[in-house]
């Protein structure tokens, strides 16, 4: 019993919350394991109160869940990169499409695009494709036997490290086929520095503000 409510009362509360949370993800993957976890909260609530239809539908969700989550995991997926021109009518409409998206991990960007899109030096710009659809683009410049990376963005359906491991770690041979040693990588926020660090980034010490990760090939 807490703020006289009971225990069960709260386990309710908490999966209807976990439910609702679930929801909200853009990605498929959270979505179907916070959606796992409060349908099997309120699979126990619902049989702890003795309602049948609470607890059985509940039941059948988890697995439901269960059932997807499993197709997702062992699907082989078919990934492919496509080398594109950097003044792409289709990469310019792209980033116009999810510049919001891209600013949460990019916060600079739009102050930066048009730059990045005219300005670079030995460019190299690339869809990431994933089963035939646009999962991604990379965005980098080539100096010398090193690749700064001016954009690393997967759309929010394709967020489960799959496109990423594709590109630097599967195709690491396609970097290495125009000489390059080592990527570098600057880190916005702590989200994308996480990401590096599960692509294999390390971080590298600099006198400079920006933090720069770096992954040798």
């Amino acid at each position: 019993m807490f703020l006289n409510i009971p225990l069960i009362e709260w386990i309710g509360y908490f999966a209807s919350v976990v439910v609702a949370v679930s929801l909200t993800m853009s990605s498929i993957i959270r979505l179907r394991w916070l959606n796992l976890a409060g349908s099997a909260f309120f699979s126990f609530y619902g049989f702890a109160i003795e309602s049948l239809p609470v607890g059985l539908l509940n039941l059948f969700i988890v697995f439901v869940n269960i059932y997807y989550l499993l197709a997702i995991y062992s699907r082989k997926d078919a990934f492919k990169l496509i080398a594109i021109k950097h003044d792409n009518p289709y990469l310019k409409y792209f980033m116009d499409y999810y510049h919001l998206e891209i600013s949460k991990f990019f916060p600079d960007f739009d102050s930066r695009k048009n730059n990045i899109l005219e300005e670079r030096k030995n460019p190299l710009s690339l869809l990431v494709l994933r089963n035939a659809a646009v999962a991604g683009i990379f965005l980098g410049q080539i100096r010398e036997d090193e690749m700064m990376v001016d954009l690393d963005f997967v759309i929010p359906e394709y967020r489960d490290m799959k496109p990423g491991h594709f590109l630097f770690g599967k195709n690491a041979g396609y970097f290495k086929s125009k000489g390059i040693l080592r990527i570098v990588s600057p880190a916005k926020n702590q989200k994308h520095a996480k990401y590096l660090r599960h692509m294999g980034f390390s971080e590298e010490k600099n006198e400079t503000p920006e933090t720069n990760f770096v992954k040798n090939l």
